[in-house]
């Protein structure tokens, strides 16, 4: 009888060694005449435990690793085809702490399944949430959306319903869905993880959103540096075409809908859905001025729905499971779960799916094990390359859009970088500015010209030219930025400027936080 083994196709464990050690398996275990059967499913996302090897046995699927292609031969004499004990053997997958502490809404067959079965996904849930949608009024699945509280999970937290509502009762000769994977943020992997591991969620979610706004056509932009992602989608997506899930009458109904594959310019800025629909139509990717909204003109001038991969994901599970399931998980405004992705100076780098509401504390050492260094975590930035840098005294503040908006901070994309002890926060100012003059599209003047000024001052701030001057006018320079920029690529900059000024002042050689108010109190 073949034993069925799971080694996942994910890039992250392709990198480190999965691909070897799917062939170590199949070729020891051909040698030895041993039946087995290896599944190359997505990653559980528990990235310092890859390439991580799972066996199913009669209690369950159980895990090993990390595991190396050397340690094929060992494993196997221990007896791992009945699951047995040995060093690298982690029990129950899902009873590891990492992962039972989660709340998988979106990614519950993340690390179960394999990513192109049709089969598989059926098995689990897949596609009840579109044969749900098609037979609901449009005006009904939009209310089961915004009921639901689901706000955009690119980072702006747009409320998803009022975009299709909007969508949905504009006039247009053609009606497009757009999903945007450009998925440039640092630390963040969540959007690649689902079209690596469970495509058919996002072509699921996007059908859903076409059949309600009356959309016949769709394109996935996929990020130019994730090669793994763009063919596993042109895949899914041929293999859902032949099964009916796309095409001219999806599920056998009277709604057509085509998807194709979008490979993005390689340019950060096209992350910015505007900078995104010039791109798709061929042109420089420059973000165009609002009004009008892409709801009323966007692709080619029609009516586009424009959401991120977790967005459209997130969908499928509120037509599948209902409004309320989904709304119960949360706090606030902020509504179901997020994943959330750790990186930089982390023990335990890997993506956490929790509901809002949870700390930065929680997450930095009741999932991500304190830093990778052992050393103290001086600061955390959230929200990507442009989000603010996060100092501990605010580590207990719940991770919801309303409270992080009240600190000056954003969740963005849910994307969480550690830095330990000996980062200099005046350098990593200097680099969100220079990140900034890299990327920036050039249209409007304060990102443009406010960033390349922005590292001249942060240079004049460390070398003590002026600096008293200079920390007045980099302020002035970031209120601009903030104020006068066209879109978030200028308007967030100062996010990680600030922050890093604001509560690393002693990075710029500047007093301590709290040192002036000290020293008029002894005064005193």
């Amino acid at each position: 009888m073949s034993v069925t083994l799971y080694v996942p196709r994910d890039s992250a464990a392709v990198a480190v060694g999965a691909d070897e050690l799917a062939l170590a398996l199949q070729e020891a275990c051909d040698r030895r005449g041993q039946a087995v059967t290896i599944v190359r499913n997505s990653s559980r996302g528990m990235f310092w435990l890859e390439p991580l090897l799972e066996v199913a046995t009669p209690q369950g699927r159980l895990a090993y690793g990390p595991v190396a292609a050397d340690d094929v031969d060992g494993l196997l004499d221990a007896g791992l085809l009945s699951g047995a004990s040995h060093p690298k053997c982690l029990g129950p997958t899902e009873a590891i702490p990492f992962l039972a502490k989660q709340e998988r809404l979106t990614f519950r067959r993340m690390g179960i399944t394999d990513p192109l079965s049709l089969d598989d996904y059926s098995a689990h849930g897949g596609w009840t949430g579109l044969r749900n949608a098609l037979d609901m009024e449009a005006a009904a699945v939009v209310q089961a959306v915004t009921d639901s509280g689901l706000r955009g999970r690119g980072g702006a937290a747009f409320p998803a319903g009022i975009k299709w509502k909007t969508v949905m009762l504009a006039a247009g000769a053609q009606k497009y869905v757009v999903c945007n994977a450009d998925e440039g943020d640092s630390g963040t992997y969540s959007d690649r993880m689902v079209l690596e591991g469970d495509p058919y969620m996002l072509i699921e979610g996007m059908a859903i959103a076409a059949v309600t706004v009356g959309a016949t056509r769709g394109y996935v932009y996929v990020r130019s540096e994730y090669p793994a992602a763009v063919a596993v989608m042109r895949e899914a997506i041929a293999r859902a075409i032949s099964a009916g899930f796309l095409g001219d009458n999806i599920c056998g109904s009277a709604h057509a809908f085509h998807l194709e594959v979008r490979k993005a310019a390689g340019s950060y800025v096209c992350g910015e859905e505007t900078a995104m629909l010039e791109s798709i139509e061929g042109k420089r990717g420059i973000v165009r001025a609002k009004p009008p909204l892409p709801a009323i003109s966007g692709l080619f001038g029609q009516p586009t729905v424009i959401n991120n991969v977790i967005t459209f994901a997130s969908a499928a599970n509120v037509l599948e499971k209902g409004a309320a399931h989904y709304r119960d998980f949360g706090m606030g405004r902020s509504r179901g779960t997020l994943p959330f992705q750790l990186a930089g100076n982390i023990k335990h780098g890997g993506l956490v799916e929790k509901a809002f509401g949870l700390t930065l504390r929680e997450l930095l050492f009741d999932f991500g094990g304190g830093s990778a260094s052992g050393r103290p975590i001086k600061a955390v930035q959230v929200g990507g390359p442009l989000g603010a840098y996060v100092p501990e005294s605010k580590w207990d503040v719940p991770l919801d859009y309303e409270a992080y908006a009240a600190m000056g901070a954003v969740l963005g994309h849910g994307g969480i970088v550690v830095h330990d002890d000996r980062a200099d926060m005046s350098r990593l100012a200097r680099y969100a500015m220079e990140f900034c003059a890299i990327e920036s599209c050039g249209k409007c003047t304060p990102c443009r010209i406010g960033s390349t000024r922005g590292v001249e001052v942060i240079d004049k701030i460390t070398t003590n030219r002026d600096r008293t001057q200079q920390v007045t006018l980099l302020r002035d320079l970031c209120d601009t930025m903030l104020h006068g920029s066209l879109c978030a690529m200028g308007g967030m900059t100062p996010y990680p400027v600030l922050s890093a000024l604001d509560h690393y002042p002693e990075d710029f050689g500047l007093a301590p936080a709290g040192a002036d108010a000290a020293k008029k109190h002894a005064v005193a």
